[in-house]
Order: C-alpha cells, then structure tokens, then sequence
C-alpha cells in the first residue's frame, strides 16, 4: 500500500495543490474540508487528471466532526503515514491597530489556526504512530517569525496583521513542543512557510504561484528518516523563530 495523507482545508488553493502534488508522487490522498459538497468536488477534479484521492468532510473547529474523521480513516485504512495542518484563517486586515483587534477576531482566528490544529493534530496521532514514517507537516507563516517581527530592518516588519501572525507563532511553539514529545519515535513534526502566494488570503498580487507554494509541504511530507525534527522551513531554509 501506497503511504497515505491526510491533508486539511485541501478544497482550494495551497491544499489543493499540495494533495495534487503528493497524489503525483504516488501517495494516497484524503481531501480534508469543512463543505463535504467542495471536498467532492476538489476529489472528482484530481480524479480527473488520474490522480488517487478521495475526500472526508473534516471542519478543525469542530470535535464531533474530527471524531468521525479519525473512525473513519482508521476503520478503513489502520493507520495514517502524513499528516498536513493546512487549514488556517485570517480574519483581519493589517489596517486595525493591535491594540484594538478584536476579541472575537482572536477568538475565531484560534479555533482555527492554533486550536484546531491541535485538535487534529492530538486525535490523529494515534493512527500516525502506526506508521513506520508518520509525519506531520503543520503551516506556518513567515508572519509567525517573533525574531524577524522584532527587527526593523526585516521584510515583515510593518505587517502586523496581530491575530493571524501570532497564532502562527503560537503554530511554532506547538511544533517544537510536539516534536520534543517525538524525537526517539518515528513521527516527525515540522512547520513550514508556504510563501506569500496567490490565494484567496494571499491576494492576487502575490509573488509566487500556487504551485510553488505547495512545494515545502509536500518536501516535509516526504522526508526520510534522516530528515529533520522540529524545525521551520520554506523551500528547505531554516527561518529564525
């Protein structure tokens, strides 16, 4: 059998694309999505281009519907061999002023980012250490980098977009953490920055495509057992925390 992956808000964009890229390498694909009709309809479109996928509707957020998810996947298959955390929000423009977020957008924007992932993340891994190479691959942002926020000479400086970037941080921290709790198993946790790329988030004037913002999920999702532990990449450079 195929190694096989579950990857999360997969119906669009950088998911989609990631489970594209995964299904080309000839791992089995599930489509994780919150709208089971969009799930479908992501798995019939990378059906057509002949590639092997299916979908399961899977809102992070919500409990009840990961329970059925993790049954589900281990009623049929017994194990899991990839987890990716790619479902995230981002709820505020970066004109609101961080002292005046608001609460509820902090809220929402942890359910999601910070909460949900967690929640996957603590439900699945059982199937995960099932795997001779489990891996989890959780997305991060340039935007979660405390260091480079810090530093008023750096590219990110002046995006302080408060919710999104330090539910990303917390991302980081969870990574490390997490990746401690694994180090003598065989799962693997790592967090990577996509880039800033053409999706419905990062907007039309973006720099880079969706393919290639895809690229470091799908190279973490398939490293060997020499591959690293805890650590935070884009295209296979270290970022500064």
């Amino acid at each position: 059998m195929s190694k096989l992956a579950l990857i999360t808000g997969a119906n669009k964009g950088i998911g989609l694309e990631t489970a594209r890229q995964l299904a080309k390498a000839d791992v089995q694909v599930i489509i994780g999505a919150r709208d089971a009709a969009k799930g479908a309809a992501a798995a019939a479109q990378l059906k057509s281009e002949g590639l092997k996928v299916e979908a399961i509707t899977l809102d992070v957020s919500d409990s009840a519907s990961i329970a059925v998810a993790v049954t589900e996947i281990g009623a049929k298959y017994g194990k899991l061999d990839i987890l990716i955390n790619n479902a995230g929000v981002g709820l505020q423009d970066g004109s609101t002023k961080v002292s005046e977020q608001k609460m509820d957008t902090w809220r929402k924007t942890f359910d999601t980012n910070v909460f949900g992932l967690i929640a996957v993340t603590q439900a699945f891994l059982p199937l995960l250490e099932k795997s001779p190479a489990g891996r989890i691959v959780n997305l991060s942002s340039l935007l979660g980098s405390i260091t480079l926020h810090a530093d008023p000479n750096s590219q990110i400086y002046n995006f302080k977009v408060a919710a999104y970037n330090v539910s990303k941080s917390a991302v980081n921290a969870y990574t490390v953490q997490l990746a401690y709790e694994l180090r003598d198993s065989n799962v693997k946790v790592n967090a990577v920055h996509p880039g800033h790329v053409k999706t419905d988030m990062g907007g039309p004037a973006a720099p880079m495509e969706i393919v290639d913002g895809a690229k470091s999920s799908v190279a973490m999702a398939l490293i060997g057992s020499d591959g690293p532990n805890g650590s935070y990449t884009h295209m296979g450079r270290t970022l500064p925390w």
